[in-house]
């Protein structure tokens, strides 16, 4: 644990507005990145607080020194306990904002109420391999519900938009803010040699790339499959798994020639530029940070027609969306681009400019900060209602 509750901050007297993230872990999936760009983005008038409820991992990673994390510890399942317990840390912490986010996030919800914190933000994310299409009842009826203990709901999607409008029918305003990555480091000279020579790869085999968790919702199994019928035609060809996640084990039993399983990495804009296609299968996605990444990274994406992905790739211009689950489409549109180098330098132009047009982190953060400020206005100074 970095820090633990301490004494509260107000939003007036010119100290900082104090905003507390709760999440159900903090890691290096794309949830957790997006808040760390938040953070280290952000403006210094806002201070940062974040309570991991389950665990921490490779904080050092993702975070600026200084900034406060409270691990929990939370034991799996639901306890009433544990809510109780979490309510006094954000009223002792005193938050300007509590900012919660995904189903985790609902006792995060719970708990500001029970501490007398009415500042509330809820985000949704995406969704995992539990419900993939947000479709379980009970969980579409406990979000309506707490969506009248909250200030607003934030999505990174129109599609989570959609769903919350049409679906969920939450009780409050909905917000949809796209995230925004930083470029900087995806640019700059091709680190293909340097990274076949370290994967002891020949230097005219094609490089082609995932980036994200193991989780049963990216459907690796339909990528395999896929990639397999792309090693036929191209058989120097090397799939480059980024990422680790539950299902890492039952991924090793089905490795193919030519699938490498990276685990987590620090390097992930190095190895970006080194590659020649990225390929996401996912069964739904919210907003990919990943799609977004490699598109910055002048890289053309082929990606399942799910979730927000369609709002983020232009089928034909900056990549090819397919339907999810068809390992056929998504051999083709492989094989398509790694057999015409014209093609994959056109659409991942067009793909990094679009990221450069539409999908900025300074965007991104101007957006949120607006939110909390905003929200932060409903409360009276010296009190948490």
């Amino acid at each position: 644990m970095r820090g633990g509750p301490g004494g509260g901050v107000s939003p007036g007297g010119g100290q900082p507005l104090r905003v507390v993230h709760v999440l159900h872990f903090l890691g290096t999936g794309g949830l957790e990145k997006g808040v760390s760009s938040l953070i280290r983005h952000g403006s210094k008038e806002i201070e940062h607080i974040v309570v991991a409820m389950s665990g921490v991992r490779d904080v050092e990673h993702l975070l600026p020194a200084g900034v406060r994390v409270i691990n929990l510890g939370k034991p799996r399942g639901h306890s009433v306990r544990f809510v109780w317990r979490l309510s006094r840390v954000l009223r002792e912490l005193s938050p300007c904002v509590v900012h919660t986010r995904n189903w985790a996030g609902m006792d995060g919800v719970v708990a500001a109420r029970l501490a007398g914190i009415r500042t509330v933000l809820h985000g949704e994310h995406g969704w995992g391999p539990d419900d993939p299409q947000g479709t379980s009842v009970r969980r579409i009826r406990v979000r309506r519900l707490l969506s009248r203990w909250t200030r607003a709901f934030l999505c990174v999607s129109k599609d989570i938009e959609r769903w919350l409008l049409e679906t969920v029918r939450v009780r409050c305003p909905v917000i949809q803010i796209y995230n925004g990555v930083d470029t900087s480091a995806l640019v700059g000279p091709s680190t293909a040699t340097s990274l076949k020579e370290e994967l002891g790869l020949t230097a005219d085999a094609a490089l082609v790339g995932f980036v994200g968790r193991l989780d049963a919702i990216k459907d690796h199994p339909t990528l395999f499959r896929a990639f397999g019928k792309v090693r036929e035609r191209f058989p120097k060809a090397e799939l480059l798994c980024v990422g680790d996640g539950p299902v890492r084990a039952e991924l090793e039993k089905a490795l193919v020639p030519g699938i490498r399983l990276l685990g987590n990495r620090y390097d992930v804009p190095r190895i970006l530029r080194a590659l020649d296609l990225f390929v996401l299968t996912s069964r739904n996605e919210g907003i990919s940070n990943t799609i977004l990444e490699a598109m910055g990274a002048g890289l053309p994406v082929v990606a399942s027609r799910v979730g927000g992905n369609p709002e983020l790739v232009e089928d034909g211009v900056t990549g090819r969306l397919f339907p999810a689950g068809d390992a056929e489409a998504v051999a083709e549109a492989m094989t398509e681009y790694l057999g015409d180098p014209e093609r994959r330098a056109a659409h991942g132009a067009a793909g990094r400019a679009r990221v450069l047009r539409l999908f900025q982190t300074a965007t991104m953060v101007r957006a949120y900060e607006e939110c909390w400020r905003e929200c932060a206005r409903h409360l009276r100074p010296g009190s948490r209602s």
